[in-house]
Parts: C-alpha cells; sequence; structure tokens
C-alpha cells in the first residue's frame, strides 16, 4: 500500500506542478490554491508513504533468503529506488520554490519530469520479475 501511494503521489505532483505553472499567476487565488494541494499531497500521503517503502523494504533487505545480493536485479532496483527518492525530494523543491514565488521551469519541463516515475516503475518491476 506504501508503495502504490508513494507512486500515485510521484505521478500526480508533477502533474499539479504542469497545471499551476500554466493556470496561475504568482500569488493569485489559484497559486495559493496549487501550493496547498502541493503541499498537503507531499506531507499527508508522500512523505509517509516513502518512509515506510522504506522501512518495509529494509526489513524485506534484512530478512535472510530474501534477497539474492549475488545477482543483478536488487542492485537495480535498489539504484532505481535511490533515484526514486531523489526525484521526490526535488519535487519537494520544486514546491519551495513555488511557495517563494521563485519558480522557474516551464510546464513543458515538469511533463518531461513526469516520466521519470513511469520509467523508474517500469525498470523495478521488470527487474523484479525476471530477476536477472
Amino acid at each position: 500500500m506504501a508503495v502504490i501511494s508513494w507512486m500515485a503521489g510521484l505521478f500526480y505532483l508533477p502533474r499539479v506542478m504542469v497545471y499551476h505553472v500554466e493556470r496561475a499567476v504568482t500569488g493569485d487565488v489559484l497559486d495559493v490554491t496549487f501550493q496547498v494541494m502541493e503541499s498537503k499531497l507531499l506531507r499527508v500521503i508522500m512523505n509517509p508513504a516513502m518512509i515506510a517503502t522504506w522501512f518495509f523494504g529494509g526489513l524485506l533487505v534484512v530478512t535472510p533468503g530474501i534477497v539474492d545480493w549475488a545477482m543483478v536485479w536488487p542492485w537495480l532496483k535498489g539504484g532505481s529506488v535511490l533515484i526514486m527518492t531523489w526525484f521526490h525530494h526535488w519535487l519537494s523543491l520544486r514546491r519551495k520554490d513555488f511557495e517563494m514565488g521563485q519558480n522557474s521551469l516551464t510546464g513543458r519541463q515538469y511533463r518531461l519530469m513526469n516520466e521519470v516515475p513511469t520509467i523508474l516503475m517500469i525498470v523495478i518491476v521488470l527487474s523484479v520479475i525476471i530477476k536477472f
């Protein structure tokens, strides 16, 4: 459940930021509305889900017999989760940019960044299924 919640937020927050950039003007009512949406999505859903994902994933990693570290897939999955965590923090910094009225990215740039969690999800799922 934690992974699903975290992924949903990673898919949705960049999309909200696209609309924020394209529809709102700094300081107007819509700007404030988007800031509240972005903040609550991060604080109430994404941050707890990421922490729970790391906690339960860590339990799996330290459980004997679950992970064969001689194979490539756990390293690929782990690296992808680290990149996903970096992306989460990058989004958090972009939210703060909006809050300070200093966003410098375009809707197109947020749309491109919206593909990052999709690519990582594909890598993670395929690495676990194929287990090479």
